[in-house]
């Protein structure tokens, strides 16, 4: 049975992300990039998929665990009859090939340690050769080859000492830790061409250990939040920064693809790309937070993803800026609890979504504004990109909740197509170029003036998901923080209100749902949980409209529903008490951030 989503811990090097489980299990590593086929799947069906486990001998879940203050270092610890042990799991930032350590180390009394790994490439689904070698044991299939070293001594079982031997076994590695010693296990993945031992099992694991901890603290003693809640922000902005794809600056919307957001659904899609409808907050967190290199990196990505013809923008690119994200699906795996299909890539590449180019243009005012240089060539840009929105944002489309039904009026979508107008009519005001200010402000006001015609219902008091629907939907939450209407407005204060039809035991849903059957709206099976972002979105407006009291209780109810470790997925499933969706997810954590900063300044 698969361990729940909150059970897992992140460890990773700034290149790709390993979800490591209470019980020692690395069930989900992906190599060398988040995008990679995975080498180990347990994490969406069973150990038979590929998992590297270190514990004790026969235990359960650890007592307990934690990372080590500012780092993605986790300490797990188990307590039994004949001692305690703690490992430490992390991975080095990438300096060459991806390398898994982790450190044995004995607390009290003497306990059997083992260490099972069982590689499974391609999704789960190549049978490696296992050979063993001096001092080393190396796993090879296809373009892949993974290297597991051990600096004390061990009992090796399941490895064929003939070449090249396809062995369906783990490698068993079984060894004992008395009090003050420690032993090291390495993993490493490299091209399966090259014979010789990987650099990074040269490297000492206390080394290894004291330069990534060291890298970690330094990056976060840069966070300028100070306030009640600095350790959730903190973990969250280095959440953040773990999800970043280092050699690019594109950040991943989470490290797994095919967590259910419906257990036992077909709602299962791949996350580990990069989404412009994260792109503005993205940026506003790191910005607010102190991390203007990595806000100038994510920027940097973001223009040379959406280079080319504006009709070609899309919602979702590759870590590298990619655009062909074929979807398609893994039968071989039985997915998270038997939720099927597991998806691989995503058919969002090819969806109209409206609302990325208000996304683009407010991330390159907010970067504008915060005194990143724009180079010459990003105002022809904001032309091409306005020239083509002028003529197509009344068009429908599949909104930002990227619906698998009907094209629609969403009101988001025009919403955000105001953003568009009104940003590069404000870029051009600082750069002092107005040629095309008269018809970006009468696109502005014409767009203004059918939304607050066409997505008010007055009947609701609110503004609603699409044109002609009495439905609510969460995003109408960002009218005022996008800045499309005052916080003060009279709808602005209804529409919150309003969204309380949203709530579901304290926790806001993206919109509601009918039934088991396909909703109308996303075309989809089944139900899903509250979304944390929306959840948080609610406490920003809440504090917008004057309800600190409200908005504070929010913001902590999402909190409390955090991880031991300090992690949120994408949703929360209030009656079942567990998350749902991809994990951990970097929308949440972005809404996290930036409502931590609302508050603060709110007064909360």
């Amino acid at each position: 049975m698969n361990a729940r989503i909150e059970d897992y811990a992140l460890i990773g090097d700034l290149e790709s992300a390993a979800m490591l489980g209470r019980d020692g299990s690395i069930d989900w590593l992906c190599l060398p990039r988040f995008d990679s086929p995975a080498c180990f799947a347990a994490l969406l069906g069973t150990r038979e998929h590929g998992f590297w486990r270190v514990s004790p001998v026969g235990a359960g879940p650890c007592a307990r665990r934690a990372y080590r203050q500012d780092t993605l270092i986790v300490d797990s610890r188990w307590e039994g009859p004949t001692g305690a042990v703690r490992v430490t799991d992390f991975m080095p930032p990438r300096a060459h090939l991806p390398c898994v350590v982790r450190v044995v180390e004995g607390l009290s009394g003497a306990v059997a340690m083992r260490s099972e790994l069982r590689p499974r490439f391609n999704q789960g689904r190549i049978v490696p050769w296992v050979r063993a070698q001096e001092h080393c044991t190396v796993a090879v299939a296809g373009p892949d080859s993974l290297w597991l070293s051990a600096d004390g001594p061990m009992e090796i079982r399941g490895v064929d000492t003939t070449p090249d031997s396809t062995d369906p076994n783990p490698t068993v590695l079984d060894f004992t830790v008395t009090a003050g010693q420690r032993l090291t296990l390495q993993l490493v993945w490299a091209p399966s061409h090259l014979t010789d031992p990987p650099a990074p099992l040269s490297v000492p694991a206390e080394t290894a250990l004291k330069a990534t901890g060291d890298f970690w603290r330094r990056w976060t003693a840069q966070c300028r939040y100070q306030g009640l809640w600095r350790e959730a922000v903190t973990r969250s902005l280095i959440t953040l920064k773990a999800l970043t794809y280092a050699p690019t600056g594109g950040i991943v919307a989470a490290p797994t693809t095919s967590l259910p957001e419906c257990v036992g659904g077909e709602r299962n899609w791949d996350y580990r790309f990069c989404w412009l409808r994260d792109s503005t907050l993205t940026l506003s967190a790191l910005l607010r937070s102190g991390y203007r290199e990595e806000a100038t990196a994510w920027l940097d990505w973001l223009v040379r993803a959406v280079a080319g013809d504006p009709a070609d923008l899309q919602a979702v690119y590759g870590v590298g800026g990619q655009r062909r994200l074929p979807e398609a699906e893994a039968p071989w795996l039985p997915g998270y609890e038997g939720s099927r299909p597991v998806r691989l890539g995503n058919a969002a590449v090819g969806q109209f979504q409206l609302d990325v180019y208000g996304e683009v243009l407010d991330t390159l005012y907010l970067s504008l504004r915060a005194g990143i240089p724009m180079q010459p060539h990003l105002w022809s840009l904001v032309k091409s990109l306005m020239g083509h929105l002028r003529e197509h944002w009344r068009e429908p489309d599949q909104g930002l909740w990227q619906v698998r039904g009907a094209r629609r009026q969403f009101v988001h979508s025009k919403v955000m197509s105001w953003v568009a107008a009104d940003r590069a009519l404000r870029m051009g005001e600082l750069l002092g170029r107005n040629e095309s200010a008269g018809e970006w402000r009468a696109m502005r006001d014409a767009v203004h003036q059918e939304v607050c015609r066409e997505g008010w219902d007055a009947g609701r008091r609110s503004f609603v998901q699409s044109y002609g629907s009495p439905a609510l939907d969460a995003s109408a939450l960002l009218i005022p923080k996008v800045g499309f209407l005052p916080a003060g407005d009279p709808r602005v204060r209804d529409t919150v209100r309003a969204m309380r039809a949203l709530d579901h035991h304290g926790f806001v849903r993206r919109y509601a749902h009918e039934g088991p059957g396909r909703h109308g709206v996303d075309g989809m099976r089944g139900s899903e949980g509250t979304f944390v972002a929306c959840s948080l979105w609610y406490a920003d407006a809440l504090a917008a409209t004057g309800d600190l009291r409200q908005a504070r209780e929010t913001f902590e109810r999402v909190l409390d529903v955090r991880n031991d470790v300090g992690l949120l997925a994408e949703q929360w499933d209030p009656r079942d008490r567990r998350q749902l969706g991809n994990a951990p997810q970097a929308f949440s954590h972005i809404a996290l951030v930036e409502t931590a900063f609302a508050l603060r300044e709110a007064g909360a």
